[in-house]
């Protein structure tokens, strides 16, 4: 577990993370950056209202990847079916070929033993 200390809008957070500290102090710029721009177009917006804003805006964004993730994954289990699917019918049309050519030899050798 990581102990990081970052700085968002002149305000230290101490965080306890698995992820790597690059990765968190990068995360900290980019929210720092986005309340900076929503209060910087608004001096009517608190810091707290345009964390909030970024807040669902944020929780928006994961909900619909998370509806697009999960399209996905019913895509690829029809793709998976459907790709079971043909291999059995070539295994079956295989099977049938091998049939029909033994079928062939065999008429072909009779038809040369009534000669």
């Amino acid at each position: 577990m990581n102990k990081v200390k970052v700085v968002i809008c002149g305000k230290e957070y101490t965080l306890h993370t698995e992820e790597e500290p690059t990765y968190v102090y990068a995360l900290a710029r980019k929210l720092e950056k986005n309340i900076s721009e929503i209060v910087g177009g608004n001096s009517n917006i608190s810091v707290y209202s345009a964390s909030v804003m970024i807040a669902l805006s944020t929780l928006d964004q994961m909900n619909k990847c998370n509806e697009d993730n999960d399209n996905l994954r019913m895509q690829l289990k029809e793709y998976a079916d459907e790709a079971s699917k043909s291999r059995l019918e070539r295994d079956s049309a295989a099977r049938e070929i091998e049939t029909l050519r033994n079928r062939i030899a065999e008429l072909e050798k009779k038809n040369n033993n009534k000669r």
